[in-house]
């Protein structure tokens, strides 16, 4: 059976098969509408066109494939990996009718793509979940705090509210007249009551040291009281008028 003869005996059962997919182009050329054998739950439908030119060698050389996307979307590498897998295909299936095998297995091929892209977009979204929830727990957990970070950080407020102070200062003597700033200031210079009582304690501990330095002390209950009430009786003088 001649080349051609094979050919046009895979078209008619080729047209049998695929009644609304396939398009015959030419004696030589067929285009095929391609969709994934079995559909895939959350799957983004998409369709291909196969597109298959056939040499004077056909089956003895592979046929000249091409794919274009329908619906969905196919970028070059899934596109290239296809067609490269159809290629090894059409090189087991050298010397026989191939066309229903390559397109079966193209098929196939969608399929297992479909799945691979749900797959990939899962992991994603997980991927995004973990992100999400250890950027939570390092928010809730906050900063662990060392003698270093805190030293750091208590130098730093310190010097703020210094700032602050002196900037409180200056705005609150700049709102006031001259006499209420020469008033303010002598307010300033004047102890408070915790440095007056300080003031005082050190004052008593000084005197503490001068007691025992050498000044003599008195003991009053070293003096008799007797003495005293015997003097008074002798001045007692007692009237005849009475």
């Amino acid at each position: 059976m001649s080349a051609a003869s094979v050919l046009a005996e895979e078209f008619e059962v080729l047209e049998s098969i695929y009644p609304t997919e396939l398009s015959v182009v030419s004696d030589r050329e067929i285009e095929i509408d391609v969709e994934p054998d079995y559909p895939v739950e959350g799957m983004e439908f998409f369709r291909l066109k196969l597109s298959v030119k056939y040499l004077d060698d056909y089956p003895d050389e592979l046929p000249i494939l091409a794919l274009e996307a329908l619906e969905g979307e196919i970028d070059e590498s899934e596109k290239e990996a296809l067609l490269q897998g159809m290629a090894t295909i059409g090189e087991e299936n050298i010397g026989m009718a191939m066309t229903f095998t390559l397109v079966s297995y193209l098929r196939e091929q969608l399929s297992a793509l479909a799945e691979e892209r749900i797959n990939l977009r899962i992991a994603e979204e997980r991927e995004k979940e973990r992100l999400a929830l250890e950027a939570e727990e390092a928010r809730t957990r906050g900063t662990l705090i060392t003698i270093e970070s805190f030293t750091e950080w208590k130098m730093k407020f310190d010097k703020d509210m210094a700032m602050k102070k002196a900037k409180d200062e200056e705005e609150k003597l700049r709102a006031m007249t001259p006499r209420e700033r020469e008033e303010y200031k002598k307010i300033g210079t004047r102890l408070t009551g915790r440095q007056l009582f300080e003031r005082n304690r050190n004052l008593a501990h000084e005197d503490d040291s001068l007691m025992e330095e050498g000044t003599v002390s008195v003991d009053i209950s070293q003096y008799d009281r007797t003495e005293v009430n015997e003097e008074e009786e002798d001045h007692i003088h007692f009237s005849d008028d009475e």
